[in-house]
């Protein structure tokens, strides 16, 4: 059992920034890649951004150069920093992370609210 605890989302203006986090717990031996995803209203769940164990980072096109990624491997935490936000980056924002074992698979966060107005 893995419980991820995420927090930082809110209300903002455009240009704006947020700082989200994730902070996972639990029956934790092996953990792999984490990610942000966002599902905007109306939209299915997409990726924002991903991160290895060592530190490898993705992120989706619309946010590069804005959002940055990254983990502490020693705390099992993830964060997101995003700046200069615009309206079209409103949705809610789920931390993900894979957990090894017998058979590997991922958890996801409850999720958090990010709204940006313009």
């Amino acid at each position: 059992q893995v419980q991820l605890v995420e927090s930082g989302g809110g209300l903002v203006q455009a240009g704006g920034s947020l700082r989200l986090s994730c902070a996972a717990s639990g029956s934790i031996f092996s953990i792999g890649a984490m990610g942000w995803y966002r599902q905007a209203p109306g939209k299915q769940r997409d990726m924002v951004a991903i991160i290895t164990v060592g530190g490898s980072t993705n992120y989706a096109d619309s946010v590069k150069g804005r959002f940055t990624i990254s983990r502490d491997n020693a705390k099992n935490t993830l964060a997101l920093q995003m700046n200069s936000l615009k309206p079209e980056d409103t949705g809610v924002y789920y931390c993900n992370t894979w957990v090894g074992g017998i058979t590997p698979r991922s958890y996801w966060g409850q999720g958090t609210q990010v709204t940006v107005s313009s």
